[in-house]
């Protein structure tokens, strides 16, 4: 009842004092005043012998999530942090940290809710927290319940501790796929599928009640490798070889506390307040103090914007352009990468004379076939202006990968899902359901094929063959494609396509990308292709609107979301499902051809 209460308080302030602000004052009056406490603002206060205090359970992303006005009034009003954080600004503060002499020592903090942020994600966090114990720095990690997400990070701390009661899960990845092809049929729903590649198999959902061999062999290997990657760096930092950890997995998969510590995974059982006993000691706090000295990640991110504010003044930029989420035609929505619109931005930048080399960040499972194209063109047009480098993150499959042909360089982790380098056509019909339900259609044509584009019935053979042909130019292009910018003959192309998904450590092996490395690593090597030395800034595109211009935007009749609450068991399980079904909602290729990755993978 207290939260409810403070909440709904801070939504109604938020609200009641922008309509009071802006009826008083004005537009022009209220920006006066925004810009007025802006500039008193002082920015967060770091202390000596503090520890930096990073949740696991937060949701790290490529973008900044876009939010509401509301939401940042009420968030500013009831003091609460966002539960995201861009990648960049983890790496960065975890940077700034290692060399910074006030910061004694970094506390990951576990959660109940677990981490499901990627494992591509995970692994430049990981090499940036190995950084920091590599500078002398001490790491605690401490949670209840330990998952495979939130301790592949927690291993690399100096210390790893669990609560008595708590436990440690160590079972290995599996993915799940779910099929609704039984569900389709029993409503009427008829799908027709056209593919190209043995191993796409992104409608296996519509049309199979089960996995193909092609299907399963792929899935097994990727996950395989990121299987290897996870006990290879784990069992580094915890004194086992890959072998002992995998033998773990088999033989119980949920260990106790003392059983987490006897067999090495853990260093210590201990309840919160004994962590906090240590870290006080860590910061030199005061025994009396209720807490040690600690600042957490988001807000020490924040001072560290301020200082590179203030220091970085070079006009040579490196433009750092985000494709994150499904390829759709034209503009696309807030979480979908437009075609039109992220073309027009690589326009911008190739024309921007201050824009010395573009990073194109790709964390994208692909989607539309024309949306892909037409970016991929902007990619190779930047390319004859300036060096353009592709970073990939944790997906960067089909079109996603289509996208990336043309770079100079193409960065991704071992655990980067890429590849699938295949198209498919899917095309839905109501007749069943139609007339199940007294719904009938007649039609009068000019020509055989008038009416071809319709959904009232099934498209007939003679159809499906001009589709078919389509379809197969389509993948003969995305070939040609691959084989020209990677500079790998065609036909062994061919061979390493199909739509298969490989991990990016396959796909470094067979040439589909250049190298091993986040998007650090594809900042640094814009930097050195465009020749700026240490002159050189980060601009980040697109760009999100500021506070200030929301409260002018939307201040006005701004709805107000309720503060998230952990979901039960069922709706989990119901969200899964609207989930694999908004791929329907993203199909709208002109010509209904994708290149997309097989399904939403999901690895737990």
């Amino acid at each position: 009842m207290r939260d409810f209460l403070k909440y709904t308080f801070a939504s109604l302030v938020g609200s009641l004092l922008g309509l009071v602000l802006l009826s008083s004052l004005g537009i022009g009056g209220l920006i006066f005043l925004i810009i007025a406490a802006s500039s008193q603002e002082s920015g967060p206060k770091i202390e000596d012998k503090s520890v930096l205090v990073f949740d696991l359970s937060t949701e790290i992303r490529d973008t900044k999530p876009s939010s509401s006005t509301s939401q940042a009034i009420q968030e500013a009003l009831s003091d609460e942090e966002s539960d995201s954080i861009t990648l960049r600004t983890v790496l960065d503060s975890l940077d700034q940290a290692t060399k910074d002499k006030r910061i004694v020592a970094l506390y990951l903090q576990g959660s109940s809710n677990g981490n499901s942020n990627g494992l591509a994600t995970l692994r430049e966090v990981r090499e940036a927290l190995e950084k920091f114990r590599a500078a002398g720095k001490q790491i605690i990690a401490y949670d209840d319940d330990w998952t495979e997400g939130e301790y592949y990070l927690a291993s690399v701390a100096n210390k790893v501790v669990v609560n008595p009661l708590g436990t440690m899960e160590l079972n290995g990845f599996s993915s799940q796929t779910m099929f609704v092809t039984g569900a389709l049929n029993k409503y009427g729903v008829g799908v027709q599928v056209v593919r190209v590649g043995k191993y796409k198999a992104a409608v296996e959902p519509v049309e199979r009640t089960q996995m193909s061999p092609e299907n399963k062999q792929q899935t097994q290997k990727f996950l395989n490798d990121f299987w290897g990657e996870f006990r290879t760096s784990v069992g580094k930092n915890r004194q086992l070889t890959p072998n002992q950890i995998q033998t773990l997995a088999d033989t119980q998969g949920l260990f106790m506390p003392k059983e987490a510590q006897q067999r090495k995974l853990v260093d210590k059982v201990a309840y919160f307040d004994e962590v906090v006993a240590e870290l006080k000691k860590l910061g030199g706090t005061d025994k009396e103090d209720k807490t040690f000295r600690q600042i957490n990640l988001t807000t020490y991110a924040k001072a560290n914007e301020t200082r590179k504010e203030l220091t970085n003044n070079s006009k040579n930029t490196i433009a750092i352009v985000y494709a994150e989420g499904e390829i759709v035609d034209g503009q696309g929505g807030v979480t979908e990468v437009g075609g039109d619109r992220l073309a027009k931005q690589l326009r911008q930048l190739r024309l921007d004379k201050d824009v010395k080399a573009v990073v194109l960040r790709v964390n994208s499972p692909g989607g539309s076939a024309t949306a892909s194209e037409v970016i991929q063109r902007e990619v190779k047009l930047t390319r004859k202006e300036k060096p353009i480098v592709v970073s990939m993150g944790n997906v960067a499959a089909s079109g996603g990968y289509w996208i990336s042909t043309d770079a100079d360089r193409i960065f991704a982790e071992p655990t980067t899902i890429t590849g699938s380098i295949g198209v498919f056509g899917m095309l839905l019909n109501v007749q069943q359901l139609a007339n199940n339900n007294g719904i009938t259609w007649d039609v009068v044509k000019t020509a055989r094929y008038a009416d071809s584009r319709t959904n009232a019935r099934p498209k007939t053979e003679q159809e499906l063959a001009v589709y078919r042909k389509m379809v197969q130019q389509v993948y003969d292009q995305f070939l040609t494609k691959v084989a020209e910018s990677r500079k790998i003959p065609k036909q062994t192309v061919n061979e390493i396509a199909q739509g298969r998904v490989w991990s990016g450590l396959e796909a470094k092996r067979i040439g589909l990308v250049d190298q091993m490395g986040g998007i650090q690593d594809a900042i640094a090597e814009a930097a050195k292709l465009a020749k700026l030395g240490d002159k050189w800034q980060v601009e980040e595109y697109p760009k999100t609107r500021t506070f200030e211009q929301r409260i002018v935007q939307k201040l006005i009749g701004a709805h107000i979301s309720s503060t998230p609450v952990k979901p039960d068991p069922l709706t989990l399980e119901w969200k899964k499902l609207q989930q694999e079904l908004t791929i329907f909602t993203s199909l709208n290729d002109p010509r209904g051809i994708y290149a997309r990755l097989p399904y939403n993978f999901r690895i737990e």
